[in-house]
């Protein structure tokens, strides 16, 4: 029995009609992406802010603090010469490493007298009393100051002991040549950098070569236990 012919153009026509039905289906789709559509630069853009605002204004341990202190400070005083202070004079008014400093100049028992130390310490400047620069207190917002730093009364000790101090951390522990060197001591209370590393009242040995450079700890890390880390047998 002969098969049944079909007619030209019947088959293409449900084609054309089965491929109209998937793009009517597919238009919202592609109606969406075309408004939604964002260039790369735009999506970058916005993410850079994101991150941006979701950041803390306190992040990188107190590394606010540094931002707000350097574009306080003088172009005067970043570029100023160290003076002749040595890491030996540094260590003699400290009891151990990174002990408070005892004042080494007459102190005014007045009321107040604890805010009075700002004067001097907050911005630095020269002393006549003391023929050098003034440091720069690297906390300038705890007004407390005779709470830590005393004065010395006596040269000798009430009582003899065999006390010890600790040795002063080594300068140059770079673990590169040429990598920039650890941050050698605790942050606590000195987060402020550019207190001790910059200006014409900071110790020479310490004193860096890029004052103008803000956020230091985004090269110099903390590294306070040099030692390799070695695990515990179990057994």
């Amino acid at each position: 029995m002969e098969k049944p012919k079909h007619e030209p153009g019947k088959k293409p026509g449900k084609v054309f009609l089965i491929f109209a039905g998937l793009c009517v289906m597919a238009l919202p789709f592609i109606v969406f992406a075309a408004i939604t559509y964002e260039s790369p630069s735009i999506v970058a853009a916005q993410a850079e802010t994101a991150l941006i605002g979701s950041q803390s204004l306190d992040f990188d341990q107190k590394g606010n603090a540094i931002f707000k202190n350097h574009d306080q400070t003088s172009k005067e005083y970043l570029e100023g010469i160290s003076t002749e202070r040595t890491l030996e004079a540094y260590y003699l008014l400290r009891q151990y490493p990174g002990s408070p400093p005892y004042v080494p100049h007459k102190v005014l028992e007045t009321d107040g007298a604890e805010i009075e130390c700002l004067t001097c310490h907050a911005k630095g400047g020269w002393s006549n009393e003391l023929k050098g620069n003034t440091p720069v207190t690297p906390h300038p917002e705890q007004l407390s100051c005779r709470q830590c730093h005393v004065k010395m009364t006596v040269d000798s000790l009430f009582v003899e002991t065999d006390w010890m101090s600790i040795m002063p951390p080594r300068l140059g522990r770079s673990h590169l040549p040429g990598a920039p060197p650890p941050i050698a001591h605790d942050l606590q209370a000195r987060g402020n950098c550019i207190a001790c590393h910059v200006g014409p009242g900071t110790v020479s040995a310490i004193r860096v070569d890029h004052p103008s450079r803000g956020n230091c700890r985004q090269c110099h890390v903390p590294d306070i236990h040099p030692g390799l880390f070695q695990r515990e047998s179990a057994f």
